[in-house]
Protein backbone atom coordinates (compact mmCIF):
# COMPACT_ATOMS: atom_id res chain seq x y z
CA UNK A 1 0.00 0.00 0.00
CA UNK A 2 1.26 3.24 -0.90
CA UNK A 3 0.77 6.65 1.56
CA UNK A 4 -2.75 8.17 0.75
CA UNK A 5 -2.25 11.86 1.74
CA UNK A 6 -3.84 13.01 -1.37
CA UNK A 7 -6.73 11.52 -0.10
CA UNK A 8 -7.25 13.98 2.57
CA UNK A 9 -6.31 17.79 3.21
CA UNK A 10 -3.98 18.35 5.22
CA UNK A 11 -1.62 21.07 4.33
CA UNK A 12 2.22 19.89 3.53
CA UNK A 13 3.77 22.05 6.41
CA UNK A 14 1.72 19.57 8.69
CA UNK A 15 2.38 16.34 10.43
CA UNK A 16 -0.81 14.54 12.00
CA UNK A 17 0.65 11.62 13.89
CA UNK A 18 -2.46 11.93 15.62
CA UNK A 19 -5.17 9.65 14.48
CA UNK A 20 -5.61 8.10 18.46
CA UNK A 21 -7.14 11.40 19.07
CA UNK A 22 -9.13 12.30 15.68
CA UNK A 23 -8.36 11.54 12.09
CA UNK A 24 -9.13 14.04 9.65
CA UNK A 25 -11.64 13.62 6.67
CA UNK A 26 -11.11 11.93 3.73
CA UNK A 27 -12.08 14.08 1.36
CA UNK A 28 -14.49 11.62 -0.44
CA UNK A 29 -16.07 11.71 3.10
CA UNK A 30 -16.28 15.48 3.70
CA UNK A 31 -18.01 15.53 0.25
CA UNK A 32 -20.81 13.39 1.62
CA UNK A 33 -20.95 15.25 4.65
CA UNK A 34 -21.31 18.76 2.67
CA UNK A 35 -24.02 17.02 0.53
CA UNK A 36 -25.91 15.84 3.71
CA UNK A 37 -25.88 18.84 5.03
CA UNK A 38 -27.43 20.87 1.91
CA UNK A 39 -29.52 18.12 1.66
CA UNK A 40 -31.84 19.58 5.00
CA UNK A 41 -32.22 22.50 3.24
CA UNK A 42 -34.89 21.20 1.48
CA UNK A 43 -36.74 18.66 3.06
CA UNK A 44 -39.27 17.92 0.73
CA UNK A 45 -37.20 15.30 -0.88
CA UNK A 46 -36.55 13.54 2.12
CA UNK A 47 -38.70 10.73 2.08
CA UNK A 48 -39.86 8.45 4.79
CA UNK A 49 -37.23 5.95 2.88
CA UNK A 50 -34.26 8.10 3.91
CA UNK A 51 -35.04 6.96 7.43
CA UNK A 52 -33.70 3.88 6.90
CA UNK A 53 -32.05 3.06 3.65
CA UNK A 54 -28.40 4.38 4.14
CA UNK A 55 -28.58 3.24 8.03
CA UNK A 56 -28.93 -0.59 6.56
CA UNK A 57 -26.00 0.42 3.92
CA UNK A 58 -23.90 1.39 6.82
CA UNK A 59 -24.62 -1.33 8.89
CA UNK A 60 -24.27 -4.06 5.97
CA UNK A 61 -20.62 -2.23 5.34
CA UNK A 62 -19.55 -2.39 9.05
CA UNK A 63 -20.73 -6.15 9.40
CA UNK A 64 -18.44 -6.86 5.89
CA UNK A 65 -15.60 -4.99 7.61
CA UNK A 66 -15.77 -7.13 11.14
CA UNK A 67 -16.79 -10.48 9.06
CA UNK A 68 -20.00 -10.51 10.46
CA UNK A 69 -22.44 -12.55 8.61
CA UNK A 70 -25.62 -10.61 10.01
CA UNK A 71 -25.93 -7.01 9.59
CA UNK A 72 -29.37 -7.35 11.67
CA UNK A 73 -26.43 -7.77 14.65
CA UNK A 74 -25.24 -3.83 14.07
CA UNK A 75 -26.77 -1.00 15.79
CA UNK A 76 -25.79 2.89 15.25
CA UNK A 77 -25.22 4.47 18.22
CA UNK A 78 -24.21 8.10 20.07
CA UNK A 79 -21.11 6.98 21.39
CA UNK A 80 -19.32 4.30 23.33
CA UNK A 81 -20.71 5.41 26.52
CA UNK A 82 -24.22 4.69 24.87
CA UNK A 83 -23.41 1.29 23.84
CA UNK A 84 -21.41 0.48 27.27
CA UNK A 85 -24.73 1.73 29.49
CA UNK A 86 -26.84 -0.49 27.17
CA UNK A 87 -24.59 -3.17 27.92
CA UNK A 88 -24.83 -3.00 31.71
CA UNK A 89 -28.38 -2.01 31.79
CA UNK A 90 -29.00 -5.71 29.97
CA UNK A 91 -26.90 -7.27 32.27
CA UNK A 92 -29.00 -5.53 34.81
CA UNK A 93 -31.99 -6.70 33.50
CA UNK A 94 -31.25 -10.44 33.02
CA UNK A 95 -29.65 -10.37 36.81
CA UNK A 96 -26.51 -11.77 37.96
CA UNK A 97 -25.38 -15.23 38.70
CA UNK A 98 -24.71 -15.46 42.68
CA UNK A 99 -21.26 -16.54 41.64
CA UNK A 100 -20.22 -14.04 39.40
CA UNK A 101 -18.59 -11.25 41.77
CA UNK A 102 -16.40 -9.66 39.60
CA UNK A 103 -16.02 -7.52 35.98
CA UNK A 104 -12.34 -7.51 34.65
CA UNK A 105 -10.83 -4.08 33.69
CA UNK A 106 -7.12 -2.96 32.51
CA UNK A 107 -5.66 -0.06 33.92
CA UNK A 108 -5.36 3.31 32.45
CA UNK A 109 -9.07 2.14 30.68
CA UNK A 110 -10.89 5.05 28.76
CA UNK A 111 -13.17 6.45 31.20
CA UNK A 112 -16.07 5.28 28.68
CA UNK A 113 -15.28 1.71 29.19
CA UNK A 114 -15.19 2.34 33.21
CA UNK A 115 -17.93 4.59 34.80
CA UNK A 116 -20.77 2.99 33.23
CA UNK A 117 -19.79 -0.12 35.85
CA UNK A 118 -20.52 2.38 38.38
CA UNK A 119 -24.42 1.69 37.81
CA UNK A 120 -24.13 -1.81 38.36
CA UNK A 121 -21.87 -2.09 41.57
CA UNK A 122 -24.77 0.45 43.37
CA UNK A 123 -27.10 -2.11 42.54
CA UNK A 124 -25.03 -5.24 43.57
CA UNK A 125 -22.89 -4.43 45.84
CA UNK A 126 -21.66 -7.91 45.68
CA UNK A 127 -19.95 -6.89 42.64
CA UNK A 128 -17.14 -5.27 42.29
CA UNK A 129 -14.16 -4.05 39.84
CA UNK A 130 -11.00 -5.76 39.36
CA UNK A 131 -8.44 -3.62 37.67
CA UNK A 132 -5.28 -5.33 35.88
CA UNK A 133 -2.63 -2.86 36.36
CA UNK A 134 0.13 -2.67 33.94
CA UNK A 135 3.61 -4.06 35.04
CA UNK A 136 5.90 -1.28 36.76
CA UNK A 137 8.78 -3.14 34.95
CA UNK A 138 9.26 -2.38 31.48
CA UNK A 139 10.94 -5.62 30.17
CA UNK A 140 8.59 -8.05 29.23
CA UNK A 141 5.40 -5.63 30.20
CA UNK A 142 3.03 -6.15 27.31
CA UNK A 143 3.61 -10.18 27.97
CA UNK A 144 2.96 -9.81 31.67
CA UNK A 145 0.30 -7.55 31.07
CA UNK A 146 -1.67 -9.84 29.07
CA UNK A 147 -0.89 -13.23 31.55
CA UNK A 148 -1.99 -11.11 34.67
CA UNK A 149 -5.18 -10.62 32.94
CA UNK A 150 -5.68 -14.18 31.80
CA UNK A 151 -5.32 -15.16 35.07
CA UNK A 152 -8.02 -13.22 36.45
CA UNK A 153 -10.46 -14.70 33.93
CA UNK A 154 -11.54 -17.35 36.26
CA UNK A 155 -14.90 -18.04 37.06
CA UNK A 156 -15.83 -15.64 39.77
CA UNK A 157 -15.59 -13.20 36.76
CA UNK A 158 -18.45 -11.83 35.10
CA UNK A 159 -17.83 -9.73 32.01
CA UNK A 160 -14.04 -8.62 31.02
CA UNK A 161 -14.12 -5.16 29.22
CA UNK A 162 -11.66 -4.46 26.93
CA UNK A 163 -9.77 -1.88 24.12
CA UNK A 164 -8.10 -5.06 22.27
CA UNK A 165 -5.15 -1.76 21.25
CA UNK A 166 -4.77 -0.23 24.55
CA UNK A 167 -5.81 3.44 23.95
CA UNK A 168 -3.00 5.06 25.69
CA UNK A 169 0.00 3.21 24.78
CA UNK A 170 -0.83 0.57 22.39
CA UNK A 171 -0.16 -2.66 24.21
CA UNK A 172 -1.94 -5.56 22.50
CA UNK A 173 -4.28 -7.77 24.44
CA UNK A 174 -4.47 -11.62 22.98
CA UNK A 175 -8.25 -11.58 22.11
CA UNK A 176 -8.49 -15.46 21.16
CA UNK A 177 -6.85 -16.33 24.65
CA UNK A 178 -9.40 -13.90 26.85
CA UNK A 179 -12.33 -15.62 24.31
CA UNK A 180 -11.08 -18.99 25.50
CA UNK A 181 -10.94 -18.01 29.65
CA UNK A 182 -15.00 -16.64 28.54
CA UNK A 183 -15.75 -19.34 27.13
CA UNK A 184 -14.76 -21.97 30.02
CA UNK A 185 -15.62 -19.39 32.40
CA UNK A 186 -19.25 -18.04 30.96
CA UNK A 187 -17.68 -14.53 31.54
CA UNK A 188 -19.35 -11.86 28.95
CA UNK A 189 -16.45 -10.77 26.50
CA UNK A 190 -16.79 -6.96 25.96
CA UNK A 191 -14.42 -5.35 23.26
CA UNK A 192 -14.22 -1.37 22.66
CA UNK A 193 -12.61 -1.63 19.51
CA UNK A 194 -12.25 2.34 18.81
CA UNK A 195 -8.54 2.48 18.42
CA UNK A 196 -8.19 -0.94 16.95
CA UNK A 197 -11.03 -1.15 14.13
CA UNK A 198 -10.13 0.50 10.62
CA UNK A 199 -6.29 -0.04 11.15
CA UNK A 200 -6.34 -3.56 12.36
CA UNK A 201 -7.72 -6.77 10.93
CA UNK A 202 -10.90 -8.05 13.14
CA UNK A 203 -13.15 -10.70 12.54
CA UNK A 204 -16.29 -11.52 14.52
CA UNK A 205 -16.10 -15.06 13.92
CA UNK A 206 -13.00 -15.76 15.43
CA UNK A 207 -13.28 -13.90 18.47
CA UNK A 208 -17.00 -14.20 18.82
CA UNK A 209 -17.57 -11.74 21.52
CA UNK A 210 -20.41 -10.64 23.15
CA UNK A 211 -20.44 -6.99 22.31
CA UNK A 212 -18.20 -4.90 20.55
CA UNK A 213 -18.35 -1.42 20.01
CA UNK A 214 -16.42 1.53 18.18
CA UNK A 215 -16.31 5.53 17.64
CA UNK A 216 -16.53 6.43 14.00
CA UNK A 217 -14.10 9.49 14.41
CA UNK A 218 -11.03 7.89 14.81
CA UNK A 219 -9.47 5.23 12.70
CA UNK A 220 -12.95 4.38 10.94
CA UNK A 221 -12.22 7.87 9.85
CA UNK A 222 -16.03 9.33 9.84
CA UNK A 223 -17.67 12.35 11.82
CA UNK A 224 -18.10 12.60 15.29
CA UNK A 225 -20.99 11.60 17.06
CA UNK A 226 -21.82 8.35 15.62
CA UNK A 227 -20.91 4.99 16.77
CA UNK A 228 -21.00 1.33 15.67
CA UNK A 229 -21.13 -1.33 17.89
CA UNK A 230 -22.23 -5.43 17.32
CA UNK A 231 -24.59 -7.94 19.92
CA UNK A 232 -23.91 -10.97 19.82
CA UNK A 233 -26.43 -14.09 21.16
CA UNK A 234 -26.76 -12.67 24.95
CA UNK A 235 -28.67 -9.62 23.84
CA UNK A 236 -31.00 -11.21 21.56
CA UNK A 237 -34.66 -9.82 22.84
CA UNK A 238 -33.02 -7.72 25.04
CA UNK A 239 -33.44 -3.92 26.60
CA UNK A 240 -32.59 -0.71 24.38
CA UNK A 241 -31.72 2.24 26.32
CA UNK A 242 -34.24 4.47 25.48
CA UNK A 243 -37.56 4.01 24.22
CA UNK A 244 -37.56 5.29 19.96
CA UNK A 245 -40.47 5.05 17.69
CA UNK A 246 -37.95 3.79 14.98
CA UNK A 247 -36.94 0.90 17.31
CA UNK A 248 -40.70 -0.21 17.21
CA UNK A 249 -42.09 -2.67 15.06
CA UNK A 250 -43.61 -2.10 11.66
CA UNK A 251 -41.99 1.85 11.91
CA UNK A 252 -41.31 1.95 8.50
CA UNK A 253 -44.89 2.54 8.02
CA UNK A 254 -45.38 6.09 8.85
CA UNK A 255 -48.93 6.66 8.43
CA UNK A 256 -49.53 3.88 10.89
CA UNK A 257 -47.30 4.82 13.69
CA UNK A 258 -50.15 6.01 15.90
CA UNK A 259 -51.18 2.21 16.27
CA UNK A 260 -48.65 2.08 19.12
CA UNK A 261 -46.32 -1.04 19.16
CA UNK A 262 -45.11 -3.37 21.86
CA UNK A 263 -42.77 -5.02 19.36
CA UNK A 264 -39.42 -4.16 18.78
CA UNK A 265 -37.72 -4.17 15.24
CA UNK A 266 -35.66 -7.53 14.78
CA UNK A 267 -32.34 -8.02 15.96
CA UNK A 268 -29.92 -5.39 17.66
CA UNK A 269 -32.11 -2.77 15.64
CA UNK A 270 -33.91 -1.91 18.98
CA UNK A 271 -30.41 -0.83 20.12
CA UNK A 272 -30.15 2.12 17.65
CA UNK A 273 -30.24 5.44 19.24
CA UNK A 274 -33.07 7.79 18.72
CA UNK A 275 -32.41 10.02 15.42
CA UNK A 276 -29.76 7.49 14.01
CA UNK A 277 -31.03 8.16 10.63
CA UNK A 278 -28.42 11.16 10.74
CA UNK A 279 -28.71 12.60 7.24
CA UNK A 280 -25.67 14.48 7.42
CA UNK A 281 -23.16 11.77 9.40
CA UNK A 282 -24.69 8.49 7.89
CA UNK A 283 -23.70 9.18 4.36
CA UNK A 284 -20.39 10.22 5.62
CA UNK A 285 -20.37 6.90 7.97
CA UNK A 286 -21.03 4.76 4.44
CA UNK A 287 -18.14 6.73 2.25
CA UNK A 288 -15.44 5.72 5.42
CA UNK A 289 -16.31 2.38 5.29
CA UNK A 290 -16.03 2.00 1.46
CA UNK A 291 -12.64 3.01 1.71
CA UNK A 292 -11.50 1.37 4.27
CA UNK A 293 -13.04 -1.92 2.83
CA UNK A 294 -11.30 -0.97 -0.27
CA UNK A 295 -8.00 -0.64 1.27
CA UNK A 296 -8.37 -3.01 4.02
CA UNK A 297 -7.19 -2.63 7.49
CA UNK A 298 -4.71 -5.34 7.62
CA UNK A 299 -2.84 -3.59 5.25
CA UNK A 300 -2.96 -0.21 6.32
CA UNK A 301 -1.47 -2.12 10.03
CA UNK A 302 1.37 -3.36 7.02
CA UNK A 303 1.97 -0.03 6.16
CA UNK A 304 1.93 1.36 9.50
CA UNK A 305 4.53 -1.38 10.84
CA UNK A 306 6.97 -0.65 7.67
CA UNK A 307 6.95 2.83 7.92
CA UNK A 308 7.17 3.28 11.18
CA UNK A 309 10.44 0.22 11.76
CA UNK A 310 13.33 2.14 10.88
CA UNK A 311 12.55 5.03 13.10
CA UNK A 312 11.96 2.49 16.16
CA UNK A 313 14.86 1.67 15.84
CA UNK A 314 16.34 5.12 15.92
CA UNK A 315 14.64 6.06 18.59
CA UNK A 316 15.67 3.24 20.69
CA UNK A 317 18.89 3.82 20.33
CA UNK A 318 18.47 7.37 21.49
CA UNK A 319 17.39 6.19 24.34
CA UNK A 320 13.70 6.29 24.09
CA UNK A 321 12.05 2.68 24.98
CA UNK A 322 9.21 1.30 22.79
CA UNK A 323 7.27 -1.85 23.50
CA UNK A 324 8.21 -4.89 21.40
CA UNK A 325 6.22 -5.52 18.41
CA UNK A 326 5.03 -8.69 19.36
CA UNK A 327 2.80 -6.68 22.42
CA UNK A 328 1.92 -3.42 20.69
CA UNK A 329 -0.10 -2.03 17.39
CA UNK A 330 1.92 -0.52 14.47
CA UNK A 331 -0.51 2.14 14.20
CA UNK A 332 -0.67 3.46 17.94
CA UNK A 333 2.07 2.84 20.47
CA UNK A 334 3.65 4.53 23.71
CA UNK A 335 7.41 6.02 23.12
CA UNK A 336 8.79 6.27 26.73
CA UNK A 337 11.48 9.37 27.62
CA UNK A 338 14.83 9.26 28.68
CA UNK A 339 15.10 9.33 32.04
CA UNK A 340 17.16 12.75 32.15
CA UNK A 341 15.15 14.30 29.35
CA UNK A 342 11.57 16.27 30.76
CA UNK A 343 8.57 15.84 28.13
CA UNK A 344 8.33 19.55 28.08
CA UNK A 345 10.76 19.96 26.37
CA UNK A 346 9.84 17.39 23.62
CA UNK A 347 5.92 19.27 23.24
CA UNK A 348 7.81 22.50 22.88
CA UNK A 349 10.04 20.96 19.78
CA UNK A 350 7.20 18.71 18.32
CA UNK A 351 5.22 21.93 18.27
CA UNK A 352 7.33 24.43 16.87
CA UNK A 353 7.86 22.00 13.99
CA UNK A 354 3.91 21.52 13.37
CA UNK A 355 4.25 18.10 14.31
CA UNK A 356 1.30 16.77 16.42
CA UNK A 357 1.47 13.38 18.42
CA UNK A 358 -0.43 13.02 22.05
CA UNK A 359 0.91 13.15 25.50
CA UNK A 360 0.00 9.99 28.57
CA UNK A 361 1.48 10.93 30.99
CA UNK A 362 5.35 10.78 30.97
CA UNK A 363 5.31 9.47 27.39
CA UNK A 364 4.57 10.06 23.90
CA UNK A 365 1.80 8.53 22.05
CA UNK A 366 2.14 8.36 18.34
CA UNK A 367 -0.07 7.15 15.64
CA UNK A 368 0.57 6.28 12.37
CA UNK A 369 -2.06 6.34 9.59
CA UNK A 370 -2.19 6.47 5.51
CA UNK A 371 -1.75 9.77 4.88
CA UNK A 372 1.89 9.60 6.82
CA UNK A 373 4.46 9.20 5.05
CA UNK A 374 8.72 8.91 5.40
CA UNK A 375 8.80 13.06 5.86
CA UNK A 376 6.94 12.66 9.01
CA UNK A 377 8.66 10.31 10.53
CA UNK A 378 11.66 11.35 9.48
CA UNK A 379 11.16 14.78 11.24
CA UNK A 380 9.54 13.40 13.77
CA UNK A 381 12.60 11.42 14.68
CA UNK A 382 15.23 14.09 14.39
CA UNK A 383 13.41 15.94 16.80
CA UNK A 384 13.36 13.15 19.59
CA UNK A 385 17.15 12.39 18.53
CA UNK A 386 18.06 16.12 18.94
CA UNK A 387 16.44 16.46 22.21
CA UNK A 388 17.88 12.80 23.79
CA UNK A 389 21.50 14.19 23.79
Amino acid sequence: MQEKKTFFSLPENIHYLNCATMSPLPKKVEEAGIKGLLRKSQPYEISQEHFFDTAETVRKRFAQLINCTEYENIAIMASVSYGMATVVKNILKKGIPNHKTKVVLVGEEFPSDVYAWGELISENPKVSIETIQAPQELNNKGKNWNNSLIEALNSEALAICISPTHWADGTLFNLEKIKEKCQQNNILFLIDATQHLGAYAFDIQKIQPDFLVAATYKWLLGPYGTTLAYFGKYFDDGFPLEQTWIGRKNSQDFKNLINYQTDYQEGAFRYNMGEFSNFINLPMVEKALDLLIEWQPSEIQEYAKNLGKPYIERLRKAGYWIENEDFRAAHLFGIRLPENLKIETIQKALSDQKVFVSYRGKAIRLSINVWNDENDMELFAEILERNSI
